[in-house]
């Protein structure tokens, strides 16, 4: 039986591709390999976000060639789309596959198991190639299969059963692509327009798992708010979250990333009338000085987003809020980087996720010539990085003698004193005592340093028969 093993980068849009891979894989009678020096095919599932993922993507291709020099290898997404030749040329590689053409790689991996196909070579794979063309028939050392993503209408998706919650929390991918254009960001070059999933798939989706016992799931996309303006007719994201509730027995409900705009009044409201709904919204930021945000061609101002944290508050008080924050974008001063440091710390943020500018080939910031040096970038991010964790702590103080219902995760193997579990507005806590996974408990927040949690004693195991 042939064997293959996934190597994963990247963001929840790409852990979904895999595992719809691996989904198609399974049903094709392929077994997966406990680690990539036993697999006979190994697919490399890649991210482009940054240079630095680029350069992680590239490594893994050479140590597990050299663990495993028999294994053909796939190197597959948002790097192969954008740039293919510098993954074909890396040793091992039997074939680049671009997100264009993702769908095809089960079919892919039966011609490489068999010796067909990706025993040759050479060159570029159009579209047109795939069907009745041989793939066969074209010969070099390693082949490149990549086309026009704007041409990409399927949507590649299946649960994610890994993340945070180690199989306990499912992560559903319903959108694919963006129609933006940041000037900072390669993803909508690599992913492709905006699509979304039939509100009958996901709903289908949701209700199997729920059924199979999972309580928590996370709806996730690369631009998830903008979800179904694609479809005809149209559907609003608010609508799906709306059906999910109804029609599903979901026990709770957490979205990923949504971009400012989107949190609308209507959005919070629901949020406010559901406890089934999960209080944790992450908005990406990338800059609090509007000249900048003008400059990233981001579509909101800083007054704009402040009011989205703001009306949150309002009707959420305890919701968790997060950010995404870019330091050094070109043209960037000292004075607006305190300005965006200063636009954070008055705000009620629980955690911030910082990025250092990285310049992506395509992308208008790449081309600019006011370039921050890379000394003062790596400095500001270590800045806001800092202000980051003072703005933790201060939401995990606040968390301190309250009550909160959380779902327990997988602990690791082995004895341990206290179990790791979920809440609502997104803090990991560990809740003192021994407890299956997939539970939900209710716990006091006893301690904000490591977020230690009281179980109330209508969830201590029981010590009698």
């Amino acid at each position: 039986m042939t064997t293959f093993y996934i190597e994963q980068f990247g963001c929840r849009a790409t852990q979904a591709d895999a595992a719809a891979i691996e989904r198609q894989l399974r049903e094709r009678g392929f077994a997966a390999a406990s680690e990539s020096a036993c697999a006979d095919v190994v697919i490399v599932n890649t991210c482009t976000v940054t240079a630095a993922a680029d350069a992680q993507a590239r490594e893994a291709i050479r140590k597990l060639h050299a663990r495993n020099p028999a294994a053909r290898v796939i190197a597959t997404g948002c790097y192969a789309q954008r740039a293919p030749e510098e993954l074909a040329a890396l040793p091992g590689v039997s074939w680049v596959v671009g997100n264009s053409h993702k769908p095809e790689i089960p079919w892919l991996a039966d011609s490489i198991a068999g010796g067909g196909a990706g025993e040759s070579a050479g060159g570029f794979v159009p579209a047109s190639a795939l069907g009745e063309e041989k793939l066969s028939l074209l010969h070099g050392p390693a082949k490149i299969l990549t086309g026009n993503i704007f041409a990409q209408r399927d949507l590649l998706a299946a649960p994610v059963m890994g993340g945070e919650g180690n199989h306990t929390r499912p992560v559903v991918k319903i959108q694919d692509g963006c129609n933006s254009r940041c000037a900072y960001c390669v993803i909508p070059f690599v992913r492709g327009r905006s699509r979304s999933l039939e509100p009958a798939q996901v709903i289908e989706e949701i209700a199997r798992l729920s059924v199979s016992g999972y309580r928590e799931i996370v709806l996730s996309g690369i631009n998830l708010g903008t979800y179904g303006r694609d479809l005809s007719p149209r559907v609003e994201l608010i609508e799906l979250l709306r059906r999910i509730l109804e029609e599903t027995g979901v026990e709770r409900l957490r979205i990923s990333s949504i971009e400012p705009m989107d949190v609308t009044e209507e959005l919070i409201a629901l949020f406010a009338s559901s406890e089934r709904m999960a209080q944790h919204f992450h908005m990406p930021l990338q800059s609090g000085c509007d000249r900048v945000l003008a400059a990233m061609h981001r579509w909101y101002r800083a007054e704009h987003y402040a009011r989205r944290v703001e009306l949150i508050q309002e009707r959420l008080p305890d919701a968790a809020i997060g950010a995404d924050v870019i330091a050094g974008f070109p043209g960037e001063t000292d004075a607006e980087h305190a300005e965006t440091g200063a636009f954070i710390g008055r705000l009620a943020f629980s955690y911030l996720h910082v990025f250092s500018f990285s310049k992506r080939p395509g992308t208008r910031a790449a081309e600019l010539s006011n370039q921050v040096p890379a000394p003062v970038v790596k400095s500001r991010a270590r800045e806001l990085r800092a202000l980051g964790e003072v703005k933790a702590g201060e939401f995990r103080r606040g968390q301190v003698g309250r009550g909160l219902r959380v779902l327990t995760l997988r602990a690791e193997r082995g004895f341990v004193e206290t179990t790791p579990a979920l809440s609502s507005n997104y803090l990991r806590i560990d809740v003192r005592g021994e407890f299956a996974a997939n539970e939900w408990l209710d716990v006091t927040i006893a301690e904000a340093d490591g977020l230690i949690g009281e179980p109330a004693l209508s969830t201590l195991p029981s010590s009698c028969g």
